[in-house]
């Protein structure tokens, strides 16, 4: 088992990276290998909607994003950390989201998903819900936990305060590894489900 993990934070050392190292903890305990990526700090722009992807198998703005694609590929979950800007996520991790989602090609179907929102006081929730989008689209489950997964924490370190944010994410740790070992049961013994050819509606009459 492998998991990606992307801190969308642009303080390697702040509350969202302290929220990450405790699922860290648990997939170590589990012997599952993690791929930690460390993208907020890195300058990224936004997808222009060229659609070159289709063509060329990749995103022609050749950077990060490309780096990371074959790394999803290959991983069994993901990981999606990000501090509450605004009651959303980090602007520079949506536009690598935006286009490593809709640039790689590849069949993410039943890839284990989870998304993480670290805040001082709101706003978690909605940037939860934003970032857990990227995985419905792309028939991806959702790893849960025993509460929506967010830490709270102002000053780098106040997170490791927050005793339910920590426990909720060693809970969500555990529960992903329970998700991937049982689908990877499930597509060696049944396969993936039937895929249909796509149906592209629009509403312009």
């Amino acid at each position: 088992m492998k998991v990606l993990m992307l801190n969308g934070s642009p303080k390697a050392n702040g509350n969202t990276a302290l929220a990450l190292r405790e699922m860290q903890s648990i997939f170590a305990s589990e012997g599952v290998e993690v791929e930690y990526v460390q993208v907020g700090q890195v300058t990224i722009k936004g997808c222009t909607g060229c659609a070159s992807c289709f063509k060329m198998g990749k995103c022609v703005i050749d950077d990060i994003v490309n780096e990371l694609a074959p790394k999803f590929q290959e991983c069994d979950g993901m990981v999606i950390a990000s501090p509450v800007y605004y009651a959303s996520a980090n602007g520079t991790l949506i536009s690598l989201l935006d286009r490593l989602f809709y640039s790689s090609r590849f069949d993410k179907r039943m890839k284990v998903g989870a998304s993480v929102a670290v805040a001082r006081r709101g706003g978690c929730s909605a940037t939860f819900d934003q970032l857990n989008k990227y995985f419905t689209i792309s028939g991806m489950p959702v790893a849960s936990s025993q509460y929506w997964n967010s830490v709270h924490g102002a000053l780098p370190g106040q997170a490791a305060e927050d005793g339910e944010g920590l426990q909720t994410m060693r809970t969500l740790a555990r529960n992903m590894v329970f998700l991937m070992k049982s689908i990877a049961l499930g597509k060696e013994a049944f396969g993936l489900p039937e895929k249909e050819k796509s149906v592209w509606t629009n509403f312009v009459r």
